[in-house]
């Protein structure tokens, strides 16, 4: 195993600054404490965590049930509250967080678009948070276009993160999904449709300077790459079905970046960069979640499987800070 670096940042971390759990509880009747990890909102922990593979920095974003802010009417006093939060989280310790990424009211454009212009100009956010499905609404939807021709000015890159309910039942005959289907499997399919659509609806040729990071390393389409050109290519040919697409929609799928986090697993990894290139992959550990550590165990796999691929030392640097660096404008 080669030497670890001197840097990883982590581009996809999430967190509950205690201002904003304070505030969310208040206005949603929610109690937080026992459903996530005490990581999420205690910094002390948070801490200690990370310490423990240091140096290593987080840019933060909202933890991904609260991020979406499109299932009630405070949404946009919410968005407010924790960017702002956020916010001050890094002017307090630009040495753990060099930044973060907005969370917006998808439930309303306006004020969407309006937020998304004040994080970015006021609190020198480096990106937003964008999640799928929006109200159960797809994000090719018309009502979101603005926010990526925003985006694409700015030139900073949209997080997307999946969010699917148990009450999202695998067959029809049910009401409910069961054994962890709808988030397991899921939030990857989630992810995967929402690629396409955007690929399908145009935004990377109408919006050349737009960036788009995936959650769990591209989904499934690295390990679908021939099933997904072969398919299109003969729907084409067999059904005369034309996309309107100057390039063939492989191209487009390759466009997006994708952070590393799912747990470890070097031959997944090595699957993605084979896709994508080094260029296009970002370390993210998905931080604290979906780990009975609390987050320890999520960095340590993440960082050994990175290690364990067999690429270059420049590729992994690249994929522990330097894509990080120029995806998300963060000076050296």
């Amino acid at each position: 195993m080669s030497q670890l670096y001197k840097l990883k940042i982590d581009a996809y971390s999430h967190m509950i600054p205690m201002k904003f759990k304070k505030a969310a509880e208040k206005m949603t009747a929610v109690s937080f404490d026992t459903m996530v990890p005490p990581a999420s909102y205690d910094l002390d922990t948070r801490f200690r965590i990370m310490d423990k593979y240091d140096p290593l920095v987080q840019v933060i974003n909202l933890w991904p049930w609260l991020g979406n802010l499109s299932y009630t009417k405070k949404a946009v006093d919410l968005a407010k509250i924790g960017n702002d939060a956020l916010a001050e989280l890094v002017m307090k310790y630009p040495e753990r967080f060099p930044s973060a990424i907005a969370c917006l009211p998808m439930n309303n454009t306006d004020e969407m678009l309006k937020e998304a212009d004040r994080a970015i100009k006021d609190l020198h956010f480096r990106g937003i948070m964008l999640h799928t499905p929006v109200n159960d609404k797809p994000l090719d939807s018309p009502e979101f276009m603005p926010l990526y021709e925003m985006m694409s000015k700015y030139n900073l890159p949209i997080l997307l993160h999946p969010v699917r309910e148990p009450n999202y039942a695998d067959y029809k005959t049910e009401k409910v999904s069961r054994n962890q289907i709808w988030c397991l499997f899921g939030w990857v399919y989630e992810t995967t449709a929402a690629m396409t659509r955007l690929v399908f609806s145009g935004v990377f040729e109408k919006y050349p300077n737009l960036k788009i990071v995936t959650h769990h390393c591209g989904a499934m389409v690295p390990y679908l790459e021939q099933r997904i050109i072969q398919f299109y290519d003969s729907y084409e040919m067999n059904y005369g079905e034309k996309y309107n697409l100057p390039r063939s929609p492989i191209k487009y799928f390759k466009m997006f970046y994708n952070d590393t986090a799912i747990y470890g697993n070097s031959p997944a990894l090595m699957c993605a960069h084979a896709f994508c290139g080094a260029e296009h992959l970002l370390f993210g550990c998905d931080f604290p979640y979906g780990d009975v550590q609390g987050g320890f165990r999520n960095i340590r796999q993440t960082i050994n499987a990175i290690e364990e691929m067999n690429i270059s030392e420049a590729d992994k640097k690249k994929i522990y800070e330097d894509n990080a660096r120029d995806l998300l404008n963060i000076p050296a």
